[in-house]
């Protein structure tokens, strides 16, 4: 991939994403990806020509660290990221610029409002979704909708992920632990059937505090549990 020169704001930064030198465009008063996001682009698991969205992308860490780990496999894949807040969205186009990455698009619109041009599209959604309940009191409101269900809860985004998802589709997700049995029914509800999950504790032997779940559209009823891992 040829480096390019991008225009950086008075707050924006360019942080290594830990692959081959590749760096990816962060505000500094903005959210910050966390190591959610790597460990759920570790999950998903690639095939070729993939067409992948990433869905409440922020800045795009998920599908370009995906993209980065695969790239072999990947070479004719088309990326689309979906984010609803433009400054976010608007720092995925400057990485994505900025590492010569010209299969990457970004579409600033929020998930409930899918365009009809990408229904039944993509081969694998992935989603780091905001999944914390309560509101925002004390917080900074954009960096608290990443973070909580605010502007759009997981009904929502299971709806979504069945809208744009092919028949056959897969969407990569993560989420709370504690949420598991309502992740699996509520993708069941809209004909994604629950087919891998591995949990995420902190400390060797501690409770898991996350779970990354891979659905298929239209899937027939079997769920292999992966061995937790320790994001330690």
């Amino acid at each position: 991939m040829e480096e390019r020169s991008v225009t950086l704001g008075e707050y924006e930064v360019l942080e290594d994403m830990l692959i081959d030198g590749l760096k990816i465009v962060q505000d500094t008063r903005l959210y910050r990806f966390t190591s959610d996001s790597v460990l759920l682009s570790r999950f998903a698991k690639p095939k070729k020509g993939e067409k992948v969205a990433d869905f409440c992308s922020g800045s795009g860490i998920v599908a370009f660290h995906f993209y980065a780990l695969n790239r072999e496999k990947l070479r004719n894949a088309e990326f689309t990221l979906f984010e609803m807040q433009k400054p976010l969205a608007d720092l995925s186009v400057k990485t994505a610029e900025y590492n010569g990455f010209t299969n990457f698009k970004t579409v600033n619109c929020k998930l409930q409002e899918l365009p009809k041009e990408y229904e039944e599209t993509f081969s694998l959604v992935l989603c780091n979704p905001p999944y914390e309940r309560g509101g925002f009191e004390n917080e900074d409101y954009a960096k608290a909708v990443c973070r909580k269900e605010i502007t759009i809860t997981l009904p929502e985004i299971a709806k979504a992920a069945a809208k744009a998802l092919k028949f056959g589709g897969r969407i990569a997700m993560l989420h709370r632990a504690d949420r598991i049995a309502e992740v699996c029914y509520t993708l069941k509800e809209e004909n994604i059937e629950v087919k891998k999950i591995q949990f995420v504790g902190g400390r060797y032997g501690s409770k898991p505090y996350l779970v990354m779940v891979e659905g298929g559209k239209g899937g027939k009823s079997c769920c292999e549990i992966l061995p937790t891992i320790y994001n330690e």
